[in-house]
């Protein structure tokens, strides 16, 4: 999966599966917060494991914050960089 559209329908699908929004995914604009969408920490936990396994990346502990996984867009940007970085 590359380019940023596949990126960002890879983060959203992992959201519909792991993040546990009251809404989908897709009805959610990139810069939506997704904790106020109902995406609680433990939840965020899972959805780091699982865009890590869905496009095969780490996060290193300095992207392990609450702002990494706040929106769509910033777990799309965290992806893009890691796979910039490993390239």
């Amino acid at each position: 999966m590359s380019g940023t559209a596949g990126v960002d329908a890879g983060v959203r699908r992992v959201l519909d599966t792991h993040a546990k929004l009251r809404v989908p995914a897709a009805d959610l604009a990139e810069d939506a917060d997704l904790y106020a969408a109902g995406m609680t920490s433990h939840a965020s936990v899972n959805v780091m494991l699982a865009v890590e396994d869905a496009f095969e990346v780490e996060f290193p502990d300095s992207l392990l914050t609450k702002s990494t996984f706040c929106s769509i867009g910033a777990i799309r940007c965290a992806v893009e960089g890691l796979l910039e970085a490993a390239a």
